[in-house]
């Protein structure tokens, strides 16, 4: 059966994207023959995550700080030169900040995460709606998290910049609804990823590594999830194929918050 779910000549921009989800996203759009601008912090990063795209991929590479409203429009303006236009938005980019409960968090270290975490999503929404809306189309998906629905010890600066991704989706969703421009979120669980695992460490300093039995006992599946199932939500949601999908979030977490 044909892949239904195509984005063949799609400008495709992905920011985080030498991280675990913004390479399985870049690769899964590149491979439904999306065109791909891959924003990052680090140059070397970039290109080890372009070079593993398909060899018939076409890529553009754009060092960005998503926190800087300068090189925001900066790529933005690279991918409308090289492409003509941005289809699909995948506003990706986010850290995880320290490990630590508030009575001990530090303001900078928060500060830093809303930045990053708020600050850089919205940036990236102001830069690219103008864009999507002068074409009257495109789809954009933002990064945020089951920390977005529910509270988790340790992690609280993490959860609120993700439960604020939430709610600019929603009101971006709203903003846009009269137009061809759709906006929706991802919310990943318990992904095999960096983050996951800086997390468990920092919940458990210098003690024995959790074992995985440990870890995924609390989700229905029974295991990890994988970055590449997040991208397929993303390939979805930046596709034809969910033309009357905007203002949800979409968990991909194997039923945890169900369960």
């Amino acid at each position: 059966m044909p892949d239904r779910i195509r984005l063949d000549g799609k400008a495709a921009v992905v920011t985080g994207a030498a991280g675990v989800i913004g390479r399985a996203t870049m690769h899964l759009l590149a491979e439904r023959g999306a065109r791909i601008v891959a924003v990052d912090r680090s140059e070397q990063e970039l290109q080890n995550a372009i070079g593993d795209l398909p060899a018939s991929a076409q890529a553009l590479a754009v060092s960005a700080d998503v926190t800087s409203e300068d090189e925001v429009a900066d790529y933005v303006r690279a991918a409308v030169d090289k492409f003509g236009t941005i289809d699909v938005f995948h506003n990706n980019a986010g850290i995880e900040g320290d490990i630590a409960p508030i009575t001990k968090y530090s303001l900078e270290t928060f500060r830093r995460v809303l930045d990053v975490n708020v600050v850089g999503v919205f940036l990236g929404m102001k830069h690219v709606l103008p864009v999507m809306l002068k074409q009257n189309k495109g789809s954009i998906i933002n990064t945020a998290s089951i920390a977005g629905l529910i509270g988790s010890p340790d992690i609280a600066v993490y959860t609120a910049s993700k439960h604020a991704v939430i709610g600019l989706t929603k009101t971006a969703a709203v903003e846009c609804s009269t137009t061809g421009v759709r906006v929706n979120c991802v919310c990943p669980g318990l992904i095999d990823s960096r983050m996951l695992s800086a997390i468990v460490e920092g919940r458990n300093p210098g003690n024995t590594p959790v074992p995985n039995e440990r870890i995924v006992e609390r989700i229905p599946a029974r295991r990890l999830g994988q970055a590449s199932e997040v991208a397929s939500i993303v390939a979805f949601l930046g596709s034809d194929e969910a033309s009357y999908v905007s203002g949800s979030a979409y968990t991909v977490d194997g039923g945890r918050i169900a369960g």
